[in-house]
């Protein structure tokens, strides 16, 4: 594995400092969940200064503002692959702004390249294998200390990205899409981080609702803006709150008290006893929408 600093405070910050502002570009890459929480989780940012790779831990309370003038310095290019959802979270947690982007994916894309994946560029321009797991994606980034292969995965993001620039950087010029390449970088700068909203039509897409009575679609729709609320309200992910298939169960039972609903033995014990008063409510509910709603498939 490449070589790399693990940076959450002390000397490995100063030397980071030290490093990143001295260098006259940066490939960047984060890792963040967005499996299990409502708003995605910014866990860990990676920088390559083309000399030594960083590690920076966002969960460590880094003080990371020394970022911020060099990320929005003209000068110095900052290299990412499909980069849209590093900078959201960069801008949305730290306020950082960012000029001179070069997206490695975008360059592809503009340059004919077929596999946009990084591991497909990475193979299809260097001729290297990367070994990356969707396993190791999805895993929790959260957790300390990481785990050898998250390591890994994390630093094999980050290893390949200024070499694609030099390549593609060249290419771009040759074939005269420079401008084409900055209208399209420019477009990944400016993108802005916004939290999710409620879908009003959401509940009409969880299997089976085309097939309720539309009593049961009344309480199916209370059930989900329920869970929606209560996972925005918890940061947790839609899906850990309550399943689809559960929302479906319970709509089409008659659940009308929390002790019917213990009885039903719909819900495992846990979640019955942590939101069964709220699901109770939700399922009484009464059917107070718009007239547009009052239909066959509200």
């Amino acid at each position: 594995m490449v070589e790399f600093t693990w940076v959450d405070g002390g000397r490995a910050l100063y030397r980071a400092i030290r490093d990143i502002l001295a260098a006259r570009l940066i490939a960047i890459d984060t890792e963040y969940d967005s499996f299990r929480y409502f708003r995605e989780k910014l866990c860990l940012i990676q920088i390559n200064t083309d000399r030594k790779i960083f590690l920076l831990d966002p969960l460590g309370g880094l003080d990371l503002s020394f970022l911020k003038a060099y990320f929005a310095d003209s000068t110095v290019p900052k290299i990412f692959h499909a980069g849209d959802n590093d900078i959201r979270l960069l801008k949305r947690d730290y306020g950082f702004e960012f000029r001179n982007v070069f997206d490695v994916q975008r360059a592809a894309a503009l340059l004919g390249c077929k596999d946009l994946a990084l591991a497909g560029i990475i193979r299809t321009v260097m001729g290297t294998d990367l070994h990356k797991s969707k396993k190791i994606q999805r895993s929790q980034w959260d957790t300390r200390p990481l785990s050898q292969e998250q390591i890994s995965y994390a630093v094999q993001d980050i290893t390949y990205l200024t070499d694609l620039y030099r390549i593609f950087r060249k290419e771009i010029m040759a074939k005269g899409l420079e401008e084409e390449a900055a209208r399209s970088f420019e477009q990944i700068a400016s993108v802005s981080w916004t939290e999710k909203t409620l879908d009003p039509f959401g509940h009409l897409r969880i299997k089976g609702s085309r097939e309720m009575t539309r009593s049961q679609r009344t309480r199916l729709k209370a059930l989900y803006r329920w869970r929606f609320r209560k996972a925005k309200e918890t940061n947790t992910a839609m899906f850990m709150i309550l399943s689809d298939q559960h929302l479906s169960e319970l709509a089409r039972s008659k659940i009308r008290s929390l002790s019917s609903l213990r009885r039903s033995e719909k819900l495992p014990p846990g979640k019955a006893d942590r939101f069964g008063p709220e699901i109770v409510s939700a399922l009484n509910e009464s059917p107070d929408f718009p007239a547009q709603d009052r239909s066959k498939n509200a």
